[in-house]
């Protein structure tokens, strides 16, 4: 089945650790709280880097939509809209990726396989 993936990731604010780690968790928490409020929406997750490589940002969001038309509807959606008013002075660097692709991978015994989606 073909979806659009949307991967977005930033770099946040903060002068100290745990000034960082109050940004990641507002931006995680604002924008978990989207699942089952957006339209044509089937999957979102949070990554926060693990890595602490120089060039890493800090947060990922993977989302996938049901469309190209879901995914635009989804930009202009009042509660997206909301998220990014309430964030839009965190980010200190984004970056996007859009594409076409197939459903969700799940990991499984240490190889990926397709996995359904479940709405």
């Amino acid at each position: 089945m073909p979806i659009v993936k949307h991967i977005v990731m930033w770099n946040l604010r903060g002068d100290s650790e745990g000034a960082k780690r109050d940004a990641i968790a507002r931006l995680k928490g604002a924008f978990e709280g989207l699942r089952g409020r957006i339209p044509g929406l089937r999957h979102l997750e949070i990554g926060v880097d693990s890595s602490r490589v120089d060039y890493a940002c800090d947060v990922v969001l993977y989302s996938e939509f049901e469309s190209h038309s879901a995914l635009e509807a989804y930009a202009t959606h009042p509660e997206h809209l909301r998220v990014k008013r309430e964030l839009g002075d965190l980010r200190i660097a984004r970056h996007q990726v859009d594409y076409d692709g197939t459903v969700a991978h799940a990991e499984q015994g240490g190889a990926f396989i397709a996995a359904p989606l479940v709405d």
